[in-house]
């Protein structure tokens, strides 16, 4: 892992391709997931950077394809679109590529529910093809919850993954970085140096692949061990410098 910590220069962007996680990146993170707030300032950015980079920006989520359009709709038509860590891919325009979803899936929906559903202070995210647990209301059951996601990690194919205050079960198989990899093999991205931009663990993936393919990753929030090249403190402090370089 890199321990470099600048910030992104002026120009990274020219003849690249932006690949940009959600949360915590674009949006700030929330208590619960249906929480964010996406205001007309990053709907009007968005738009702007699909025109500068002439298509070049993908949206690369663990969140589902759906759930990103119900939250950015009809602003990130002219990008790709990736979902589920890695598992959804939907091209520019194009359909939504997607495996089926695990049967059981649904078993540990059931236990995480009947475990935690009670809870308030608990959110379980029911996703396309995973289903996570944030505890970020009440820590104190972070040990509990890693374990009885683990429980059921390696049945059919799932995984345990981790993230900010939160642990999901997903498909194995896929990560923010073989996505990138997809997308990079093909038009409009193919040539052009990949930049992704993330928060969390689970971005690092996506910081690999960007600069194994002569690209850069930027991190957003404190430093610690990555894969990214470049830092910034916040997500208010990266959407003022896409502002600059939209």
């Amino acid at each position: 892992m890199a321990h470099q910590d600048l910030p992104p220069p002026a120009g990274l962007l020219d003849d690249a391709g932006l690949f940009l996680d959600f949360d915590g990146t674009l949006v700030e993170l929330a208590d619960r997931p249906e929480a964010v707030m996406v205001g007309a300032p990053l709907h009007a950015l968005l738009a702007r950077l699909a025109q500068r980079l002439d298509g070049r920006v993908a949206i690369v989520s663990g969140r589902s394809i759906e759930q990103l359009d119900g939250f950015l709709g009809d602003t990130i038509a002219p990008y790709a679109v990736v979902g589920s860590h890695g598992a959804e891919i939907r091209p520019a325009g194009g359909t939504t590529l997607l495996p089926d979803r695990p049967a059981s899936l649904a078993a540990a929906e059931r236990a995480f529910t009947d475990r935690f559903g009670d809870d308030p202070r608990i959110v379980i995210e029911i996703k396309t093809l995973g289903v996570a647990i944030h505890y970020r209301g009440a820590p104190e059951v972070e040990q509990e919850a890693h374990a009885l996601v683990d429980a059921f990690a390696q049945r059919d194919g799932l995984t345990a993954q981790a993230g900010k205050m939160m642990i999901e079960l997903r498909m194995d198989g896929h990560d923010k970085g073989t996505a990138i990899a997809t997308l990079c093999e093909d038009a409009p991205f193919a040539g052009h140096a990949p930049i992704f931009v993330g928060d969390d663990l689970t971005d690092e993936p996506g910081m690999v692949v960007a600069a194994h393919h002569g690209g850069a990753g930027i991190l957003i929030g404190s430093m610690r061990d990555t894969a990214a090249t470049y830092r910034l403190d916040n997500v208010a402090a990266f959407l003022d410098w896409l502002e600059k370089n939209a």
